[in-house]
């Protein structure tokens, strides 16, 4: 009876030391990713739509109205045509769902989904909300693009993972695309 009790509490033990968590960096595995700078835009925005107060939020429209893009990966222009439906919650809270195209510099047409999320206070968020050109450190704006785009050139864009930061201001939005390594 011992022994089987012995044999029970030792499986025991070993399934507990196996079930704990590994400290990042210290199990198998590869290095952890890093970032690479592969361009920029500057998007200018035409004036926001309120649409109105539905279930606890505030929603928004931004039509996009053109714009640039520079930077080691990527050359080119932004499309006039596309836009940011925006839900404004309570607390300081932003959802964004931009969607919009590029066009590089040899004519290629990139499409863009960049969902993410501005945070700060209540009254930073009303700031921005009012076209104010408020100090980008007073807020978090972050976003996660994915890119579809034909031929081969461009590639790349659809087959990696990309994160942005942005700037929000008064009649423009300007975004830092981070590839993921």
């Amino acid at each position: 009876m011992k022994s089987c009790l012995r044999l029970v509490l030792s499986a025991v033990a070993a399934l507990t030391v196996a079930a704990a968590p590994v400290p990042a960096g210290t199990g198998p595995g590869a290095a952890a990713p890093t970032l690479a700078y592969a361009f920029s835009i500057r998007v200018t925005l035409a004036p926001p739509v309120e649409v109105g107060n539905f279930d606890g939020e505030r929603r928004r429209f931004i039509a996009i109205t053109g714009g640039t893009i520079s930077g080691p990966r990527l050359q080119g222009e932004v499309l006039p045509g596309g836009g940011d439906w925006q839900s404004i919650l309570p607390g300081g809270l932003t959802r964004l769902d931009a969607r919009y195209f590029l066009k590089a510099g040899d004519g290629t047409v990139i499409e863009v989904a960049n969902p993410g999320v501005r945070t700060a206070s209540p009254e930073v968020i009303e700031r921005i909300a009012e076209g104010e050109n408020v100090d980008p450190a007073l807020y978090y704006f972050r976003t996660t693009p994915s890119f579809r785009v034909a031929g081969e050139q461009f590639a790349w864009m659809q087959r990696s993972v990309f994160v942005a930061r942005g700037i929000r201001r008064p009649k423009s939005v300007e975004i830092d695309f981070y590839l993921v390594e």
